[in-house]
């Protein structure tokens, strides 16, 4: 497989090795500090990022960083199973944003506040309430599986794993203004599914599913 131009020209983006070794010392102390909390990641940037272009430790992390990402780089080339767990990882963190932009359709998703703790609050607020949904999935995806098995349905565990929690067919996004159900107690939540999931054959996480929640 060709992946020269995956690193630039020949003769550019060339790590500086040198410079790295004279600055190891520096970098190390740097590590501890933060390691220890003697100085926060944030502070550190800060002051590393002043004059950043004449500073010898930035441009050394720097290079580190560069090291770091091409050894990650080449690790996912040549590791097929590394490449389907980070798919699989990318395509769930995929599915809950966009099932959050669906959950937050008010305004078209648009935060109209320029205040950060409004926008703050309007991010944590969605995120609360995408959970929520999704705890709603969760328990009502036992519930008809617990039904469907009464009926004598059989259930195949493989099937089960599959089925997602980002589901919004059911929901009614504007909600139902009624009263009757107030007083109404919940019945107590039962993890428990009479399916055998031992049978389950070993294999990847899947992009998103019921199966995969635990």
């Amino acid at each position: 497989m060709h992946i020269d131009a995956l690193f630039g020209e020949s003769g550019k983006n060339v790590i500086d090795w040198d410079l790295i070794e004279s600055q190891f010392r520096h970098l190390m102390r740097v590590a501890v500090s933060v390691r220890e909390g003697v100085i926060s990641s944030a502070t550190l940037l800060k002051r590393l990022r002043s004059g950043s272009h004449k500073n010898a430790t930035y441009t050394a992390f720097r290079e580190v960083g560069r090291v770091i990402r091409t050894a990650q780089l080449l690790r996912y080339l040549t590791d097929a199973p590394l490449r389907r767990r980070v798919t699989a990882a990318t395509n769930k963190v995929e599915s809950f944003n966009r099932f959050s932009q669906w959950v937050g359709f008010g305004n078209q998703g648009v935060i109209a506040d320029n205040d950060p703790v409004e926008q703050e609050k309007v991010m944590k607020f969605n995120a609360l309430l995408t959970n929520a949904v999704i705890f709603h999935n969760a328990l009502d995806i036992p519930e008809i599986v617990r039904q469907l098995l009464e009926e004598g349905w059989e259930i195949d565990p493989e099937d089960l794993a599959q089925i997602s929690l980002y589901l919004t067919e059911h929901i009614k996004r504007f909600g139902e203004y009624s009263t009757h159900e107030l007083g109404i107690q919940p019945e107590a939540y039962d993890p428990k599914l009479d399916v055998d999931f031992t049978q389950l054959r070993e294999q990847e996480p899947a992009a998103s599913g019921f199966g995969t929640a635990a």
